[in-house]
């Protein structure tokens, strides 16, 4: 599996340019990193990754697939969305559908692009954008009640501890702090997930600076770094405009450009590094002369079911999982030099599966 970022923001901070300059370098990296438009509002690119390149040349495989990862461009945020202010309910309802959320902040001075609220202050804009969260998951929550409570009296065990759950969770909201701050045991996090609360899920603040603070980032975004360090949120920096020009640049080009900026990279791979720390995602790999895949699966996922990721098939038939380590394969030059060398290992069921393992998994059908 890829992720699924949805990108939020109020109006005139640089969202949907942001949207844009991302998914539009990912076209202008060719054929290797294409990106489709799915919707008008969702895009999906390829992850781009140095050891898939390597992987694939030395297998002389005669295909390469990157895994994917999806932006969300969710419009129509005001306050008052979650009464359905604005395009508030559909806003909410393409929030619920992410598994991660980046806010994007106006960290940028311009006296020709105008503020919703008519100041720079990314800080209350992110507060802006949480409280309508917020409210949105008390009024969930307080609907839930009266259902709990019915199946409650017809004896049903999981309605009473989601019940105590939802009563766990609502002072909190209450108090104006999100859903994800909550403390929860091992038995209550199955249930929490289950209440799919838009405050639960991980955030990544995007502070959109000016050109001349895309390298060292401003006054405006280092407020935003402090207090995402306090909070456990992720955070980068990146100029959206920046982001615009690169995209019309051949690879060469880039490389200069970024280089002339003071930055060693573009702004989408450091955005997808970002989000894969936030959700604990790591990537494995498949290989042979036919094709080079990556996958990605979260951390701590047992090898069945990460043979699941490429077919269900593959977990329900589970055998073994021949396992060679990134850097073992690299250094023995393949899967063959590798098993020659003793690098290559038979695992079972119970095993943890390591970012960049090369895998061939055994199933029976």
């Amino acid at each position: 599996m890829g992720f699924k970022c949805g990108i939020v923001g109020l109006p005139n901070v640089g969202k949907s340019t942001l949207f844009n300059a991302l998914t539009q370098t990912s076209s202008a990296e060719a054929a290797n990193y294409p990106f489709c438009t799915i919707e008008p509002n969702v895009g999906e690119v390829f992850v781009p990754d140095e050891r898939l390149t390597k992987i694939s040349t030395i297998a002389e495989s005669k295909t390469t697939v990157p895994t994917r990862l999806t932006f969300v461009d969710i419009a129509g945020l005001v306050k008052g969305a979650s009464k359905g202010e604005g395009l508030g309910n559909k806003f909410l309802a393409h929030i619920r559908e992410v598994d991660a959320i980046a806010y994007v902040l106006r960290c940028f001075e311009d006296g020709e692009i105008t503020h919703v609220e008519g100041r720079i202050d990314p800080l209350s804009d992110a507060e802006a954008v949480e409280t309508e969260l917020m409210l949105a998951d008390l009024e969930s929550l307080e609907r839930r009640i009266e259902g709990l409570e019915r199946r409650i009296r017809g004896q049903d065990k999981e309605a009473k501890a989601t019940l105590a759950l939802v009563e766990k969770t609502l002072p909190l909201l209450r108090d104006g702090i999100p859903a994800r701050n909550l403390d929860l045991n091992e038995d209550e996090k199955k249930l929490f997930r289950q209440l799919n609360l838009l405050t639960s899920k991980p955030v990544l603040y995007v502070c959109n600076v000016d050109e001349e603070s895309a390298a060292t980032g401003n006054d405006y975004s280092k407020k935003v770094e402090e207090f995402a360090a306090e909070t456990g949120a992720g955070c980068i920096t990146i100029s959206a405009k920046i982001e615009s020009e690169l995209a019309q640049l051949e690879e060469a080009e880039q490389n200069e450009y970024l280089e002339t900026l003071g930055l060693e990279e573009p702004g989408l791979k450091r955005l997808i590094r970002e989000g894969y720390d936030l959700l604990n995602l790591i990537t494995f790999f498949t290989s042979g002369p036919n094709e080079s895949r990556a996958w990605t699966i979260r951390q701590n996922t047992a090898a069945p079911r990460a043979a699941g990721t490429i077919h269900t098939d593959f977990e329900r038939g589970f055998i073994r999982a021949q396992t060679i380590a990134y850097d073992d394969f690299i250094k023995f030059y393949g899967e063959h030099g590798a098993k020659e060398a003793g690098k290559m290992r038979d695992e079972g069921k119970d095993y943890i599966v390591q970012d960049g393992d090369v895998i061939l998994f055994k199933f029976a059908t």
